[in-house]
């Protein structure tokens, strides 16, 4: 029985898993997002979300317990220098999963893991995006004085048909 075992192993001993997870988190913060399992990508998120919030308050002690995690000094960096930065104002959930549907060799599903903060279509759209306005009243009527308008060019090629039908 599994009882409150939260933990995935993902079927590796412990050494492999933590380099593993090393060398992704370092992946996911120089790419800002990377391909992978669901199951990989989820205990991905646990392992990189407490680092990225250490990364907000910048001092020696929360760099030196980083670098414990990540093992690379350029990955250190970047995260402190561009990732903190963007995320400052951010209480957490720095990381989203965008499933991409099974793999075709052993129909594992696959997934997409990113800072949030740095997919630039998202936030493009975002800003674009107007908030519409609701009301009660008098918002269907634009609506409906479109539609027949659109009608309007279906209705002479019907009554053509049958005249070519007839000329036949």
């Amino acid at each position: 029985m599994r009882h409150s075992k939260k933990f995935n192993h993902l079927g590796r001993t412990s050494a492999h898993r933590k380099a593993m997870l090393s060398n992704m988190a370092n992946s996911l913060i120089f790419h800002k997002r990377i391909a992978t399992t669901l199951a990989k990508a989820k205990a991905l998120r646990i392992y990189v979300e407490p680092l990225i919030t250490k990364a907000k308050d910048d001092s020696t002690h929360s760099r030196r317990i980083v670098f414990e995690y990540l093992k690379s000094k350029t990955a250190v960096a970047m995260l402190f220098r561009d990732v903190a930065e963007k995320v400052a104002d951010r209480p957490g959930g720095y990381t989203r999963i965008l499933k991409t549907g099974n793999r075709l060799g052993d129909n594992a599903e696959m997934c997409i893991i990113e800072l949030v903060d740095f997919n630039e279509n998202m936030l493009a759209a975002k800003e674009s995006k107007a908030k519409p306005t609701r009301s009660r009243r008098g918002g269907k009527k634009k609506d409906t004085e479109k539609a027949p308008a659109a009608k309007t060019p279906v209705a002479p090629a019907t009554e053509s048909a049958p005249e070519e039908k007839s000329e036949e």
